[in-house]
């Protein structure tokens, strides 16, 4: 029986790391299969057969299954991306619904991690998804992340974003970030080949208390949905090699179509 639900078929699972993993087993190469899927993307300059091989061989991770995680790792499955890590300990609820689109009603009460694994393979059966049913603390933080070679951060609360930060530096990870409030969203990669990291920008994190978060200030969830693409697309970029934010925070305003790019 499943323990987390009735989800249909159950990934295995570890009891001593308390992690899923439904592995589909793939060869490393570019093969006729994945000709026939990304021939549009391999078709561009800029990508080619190496770089769709980059995304292949690639490993992300993507921490937290919610409103930006979800947009993420659909497109990131649907780029073909070998290996994608999900971390997150939560269970769909309905009031996620409107904005995290990994998730049906039927779902409400499971683990995000189990139906996001479950979707994302009907979506790409070619890719290795790995899912850690866990909230990332200061002890299991660098056992999860270093076994990935690119960490998406799409959490939604400070401690984690500076605990995710801390332990990509310590790992010489790739980070990419993104967060939204209200209408507006930021977008930066952080530690990447030498590149500065969160707290160049922010060097501590705010009182909890004093920041608003989406629970009480409400969030669009077509928003989400546009951060959380904007997170894939750097992610590939920054697996194929192709030009991205260098210590610059990319900051969008969605109410009035206003963008800007700071540099730090």
């Amino acid at each position: 029986m499943n323990p987390f639900g009735k989800t249909g078929t159950a990934p295995l699972y570890s009891p001593e790391s308390h992690t899923f993993i439904s592995y589909k087993p793939q060869n490393k190469m570019i093969n006729t299969s994945d000709f026939l899927r990304y021939n549009r993307p391999m078709a561009m300059e800029e990508v080619g057969v190496l770089g769709q091989t980059k995304i292949k061989q690639a490993r992300v991770l993507i921490i937290g299954a919610g409103g930006l995680g979800c947009p993420v790792a659909l497109y990131l499955a649907a780029s073909g991306v070998g290996t994608l890590g999900i971390v997150d300990f939560d269970t769909v609820e309905i009031h996620n619904l409107h904005r995290q689109i990994l998730y049906h009603e039927k779902d409400v009460n499971n683990y995000k991690t189990i139906i996001a694994a479950e979707r994302l393979k009907t979506c790409n059966p070619h890719i290795t998804v790995q899912i850690h049913n866990v909230k990332l603390t200061a002890e299991n933080a660098l056992s999860i992340l270093i076994n990935y070679d690119y960490i998406v951060d799409g959490s939604d609360n400070f401690s984690t974003r500076y605990l995710v930060n801390d332990s990509c530096v310590d790992l010489d990870k790739t980070l990419i970030y993104g967060s939204i409030l209200g209408f507006e969203g930021q977008l930066a990669v952080f530690n990447h080949q030498g590149s500065k990291d969160l707290r160049a920008l922010f060097p501590e994190a705010p009182d909890s208390k004093l920041v608003p978060n989406c629970s009480l200030n409400g969030v669009l969830g077509t928003f989400t949905g546009i951060i959380g693409s904007m997170m894939a697309h750097e992610t590939i970029k920054v697996i194929v090699d192709l030009p991205h934010l260098n210590n610059e925070l990319l900051m969008i305003d969605t109410k009035n179509w206003m963008w800007t790019k700071l540099q730090f």
